[in-house]
């Protein structure tokens, strides 16, 4: 049985991603993490946000991009939201794992806004595929920028 993985997408309008750089690591990502026992997947897509990044979207219209194909024994579902473009040193991871040394680390130790053009480089395969061949950035900030009159409150 696949494992599910919930996150969020944050756009902001001159085409940027939120991309946070995970520890340890040479790629980036989106905020994103398994679920709780009997946590739907927005609660999930919220809370990892919130733990990875320091940033709150609860009570935000959140476009629900639903669930889809990532990695062979897991599966993404997906969350879009239109921000204005904040400062990433505000952002803080609150989550760490213990490293080789039994040292205590943040998932997460970057935050950036990673243009469009740049996100498959940036991303690990499963996700830049995600994010460029299942996705369409800039499709998704333009549906995202037609329905913010309806989506009143999504900017910060």
């Amino acid at each position: 049985m696949k494992t599910l993985s919930c996150g969020i997408l944050v756009i902001n309008p001159a085409h940027e991603l939120l991309l946070c750089h995970v520890t340890g690591a040479w790629h980036w990502d989106i905020p994103k993490g398994g679920a709780d026992p009997g946590e739907a997947p927005l609660a999930t897509a919220l809370r990892e946000t919130r733990e990875e990044c320091g940033l709150d979207f609860t009570g935000r219209p959140l476009l629900d991009l639903g669930r889809m194909a990532y990695r062979p024994r897991k599966d993404l579902h997906l969350f879009a939201l239109l921000s204005h473009r904040f400062d990433v040193a505000s952002c803080h991871c609150d989550t760490h794992y213990t490293d080789h040394w039994g040292g205590s680390r943040p998932e997460m130790d970057g935050f950036e806004w990673t243009p469009f053009d740049r996100v498959h480089r940036r991303c690990a395969r499963h996700m830049g595929e995600v994010l460029t061949q299942k996705l369409s950035l800039p499709a998704l900030l333009a549906r995202l920028q037609a329905e913010a009159p309806a989506r009143a409150g999504t900017t910060p």
